[in-house]
């Protein structure tokens, strides 16, 4: 599946030959550029139609609507970071003059096989007549694809010069004049691999395809998609592209400064529950760790990713440490798994002479086998062990250098809290691990607003660490772990920018609720008995139908004055228990419709004590994101579906941390009223 790309999002690289397509609708020149890990560029590392060619790397010859780049990362230049690909638009008349007066240009990253593993679709270009358009790039002993876009008004001269390149004005007219005509679109040609010692290209094995459109939906870390094992096997849904459009959005208004501004109701209050805007421009490099003392690992720096601010950078970083440890884990079974395979083959073949299952050849052909196997083993550890090290030291930079919203509780940056003005990207939901190292712990982040409800499990559900506890002990941890999500739900909105709502029937969640009620940052007491359930339900669906209709009708103004537009959540505790049959069609109705207009839902629930519903439920158990209160491994990553143990977020025992930080949304609310 292809990977649909937006601007800052990268995606790893599968092969190391690759062809990447360029589809203009009108003739453009191809460059590509190299830089080292500083980011400086050689005066030799530019490819252009003149001079075609670098290690591991071709550029088309002349100009053309349909350019291809032929890259091999096996045989490029060891001391090239980054490749730059570059499009331009050739000089003279005949041709548009910039590339707002032209259709979006789309390139196509495709492995050796000619299958697209990524696309990129150029939008919102104006004057510019140059465009950093991809850009492959070294982590970690790893090749990934970042979706750049930045164009230039000042053409490649403006864009050489901005890498670092000398003489670049000069270089610039050099391609320019390099270029004889336009050539006619050409069918794809076979992958090639350049040789670096040699400096020349021998024939690949595969023949690009002649797509040149996307296909099928992004495979985004992250997506919602249900992976094979049931409804329980979800997707870490957190893990997205800070920059990824998101589905149900409403068009925002640029602003002067490029970013994206929120549609409001005439009153002021919001009614855009879309994710936040990212500025429509690509973000600035990352800041670069010193360079290290011969011999000394390269020391990792917090917010080592692309980002406007620190905190999308952090976002992205963490993004990257999930990708890499996945990766790293599945490379080490895949490893162990052929060890394994290879021993079997081997002692196959031994014994398959019953002559020689017996004696001194046959001990010693068993012994080298396990030997090799053991051996492969080790090897495949040690490279692990490696690669884990340097996850768990950018872990120990990251982790203290964490903003609140994606801080853990025993974060000292939280007896430091003060209520934001602005509400951040994401939010930490727990964390994930696997259990080849179970002390590495990537933090879980979903983004805000929330694009689904939650469902905290009160019920066994199969895990290990739910069965040693007895019923009361797992119904009041699901609680507290409830608790403590609708905590730092409130903690990382604006003032008046989130209003939380609890149904708790018989009363039962008191002891866990007593943060939120005592520190008054619920909208109402906890809603009690049917009637309660009724009322509270009443009120939510009708908000949801007054705003739903407001939107699509194009009406904001037409609100009722008095309707809160701040974001719900919606506590729901021992479901289905006080809840007939109209409660359970309003609570599917808020899970389904809700989020698109502000209203989530958190459920606390077994979801056995609901089976008398039987399968009617079953679309409500889907559409909300599970989470456990102990650890469980439910959660499955999208490339290679590894378990990930997810562990929920606990605050250090005896702590009044939560308690601290709820006073001090309290405390903000009643300033902003007042």
């Amino acid at each position: 599946m292809t990977a649909e790309l937006v601007r800052g999002q990268n995606h790893p690289l599968p092969d190391s030959r690759l062809e990447v397509r360029v589809s203009a609708g009108h003739a453009v020149v191809a460059c590509a550029t190299c830089t080292d890990e500083r980011d400086v560029t050689r005066r030799e590392w530019l490819a252009h139609p003149g001079s075609p060619r670098l290690p591991g790397l071709e550029v088309p010859t002349g100009a053309t609507d349909a350019p291809r780049y032929t890259v091999d990362l096996a045989a490029v230049d060891a001391a090239v970071h980054r490749i730059h690909l570059v499009i331009a638009l050739p000089e003279g008349p005949g041709g548009p003059a910039h590339f707002g007066a032209t259709a979006a240009p789309f390139l196509a990253v495709a492995g050796q096989d000619g299958t697209e593993v990524a696309s990129f679709t150029i939008t919102e270009l104006g004057a510019e007549t140059a465009v950093e358009a991809l850009e492959l790039y070294r982590r970690q002993g790893a090749w990934k694809v970042r979706a750049v876009g930045q164009g230039y008004a000042g053409g490649l001269g403006r864009l050489f010069a901005d890498q670092g390149l000398d003489g670049a004005q000069e270089r610039a007219a050099e391609v320019q004049a390099a270029i004889a005509r336009p050539t006619p679109r050409a069918e794809p040609a076979p992958l090639r691999t350049l040789s670096a010692s040699e400096g020349t290209y021998a024939p690949g094995a595969g023949t690009g395809s002649t797509s040149t459109g996307g296909s099928g939906a992004g495979a985004r870390p992250g997506g919602q998609t249900p992976t094979p094992g049931g409804p329980d096997a979800t997707v870490p849904d957190g893990f997205q592209s800070a920059g990824a459009a998101q589905p149900g959005s409403t068009t925002p208004q640029p602003s002067a400064d490029g970013t994206q501004q929120e549609a409001s109701t005439g009153s002021g209050g919001r009614i855009d529950y879309s994710h936040p805007r990212r500025r429509s421009v690509p973000p600035p490099p990352p800041p670069t760790a010193p360079a290290p003392q011969p011999g000394e690992p390269t020391r990792p720096v917090a917010g080592d990713a692309t980002g406007w601010s620190m905190e999308e950078r952090l976002y992205n970083q963490i993004w990257g440490m999930f990708e890499d440890l996945a990766r790293t884990v599945a490379a080490y079974r895949s490893a162990v798994e052929f060890a394994e395979s290879r021993l079997d083959q081997e002692l196959d073949q031994a014994l398959s002479d019953p002559r020689s299952r017996i004696g001194g050849a046959a001990d010693a052909a068993r012994a080298e086998a396990r030997a090799k196997c053991e051996q492969l083993t080790a090897q495949a550890r040690q490279a692990l062990d490696r690669d884990l090290a340097q996850l768990a030291a950018e872990s120990d930079v990251v982790e203290p250098a964490l903003p609140p919203a994606f801080a853990r509780w025993d974060n000292p940056v939280w007896h430091a809290f003060r209520v934001p003005m602005e509400t951040p990207m994401a939010m930490r939901l727990g964390d994930l691990q696997l259990p080849e190292s179970p002390e590495l712990r990537i933090p879980f982040l979903i983004r805000l607003p929330l694009e689904r409800g939650l469902w905290v499990d009160s019920g066994r559900a199969g895990s290990e660490a739910a069965i040693m506890l007895d019923d009361a002990q797992l119904r009041k941890l699901a609680m507290d772990c409830a608790v403590a999500h609708a905590a730092r739900l409130v903690a990382v909105h604006p003032p008046g920018d989130f209003a939380v709502h609890v149904i708790d029937p018989a009363g039962t969640a008191a002891p866990s609720l007593a943060p939120l009620v005592e520190s008054g940052v619920l909208a109402a007491p906890p809603a009690a008995g049917a009637q309660g359930v009724s009322q509270t339900l009443a009120k939510l669906t009708q908000r949801v139908d007054l705003v739903t209709m407001a939107v699509r009708g194009g009406a904001p103004d037409a609100l009722p004055p008095d309707l809160d537009t701040a974001e719900q959540l919606l506590i729901v505790n021992d479901f289905p228990h006080g809840f007939d049959d109209r409660a359970v069609t309003q609570l599917r109705y808020l899970a389904d419709e809700g989020p698109q207009v502000g209203v989530h839902l958190m459920m606390v629930a077994d979801r056995e004590d609901a089976s008398a519903y039987g399968p009617v439920l079953d679309p409500l158990w889907r559409s909300l994101l599970r989470v456990t209160p102990v650890p469980d491994d439910h959660l499955a990553d999208p490339w290679v579906r590894h378990s990930w143990t997810y562990q929920p977020p606990a605050v250090p025992p005896g702590s009044a941390i939560l308690r601290h930080v709820l006073d001090q949304v309290s405390e903000a609310r009643r300033s902003w009223d007042g």
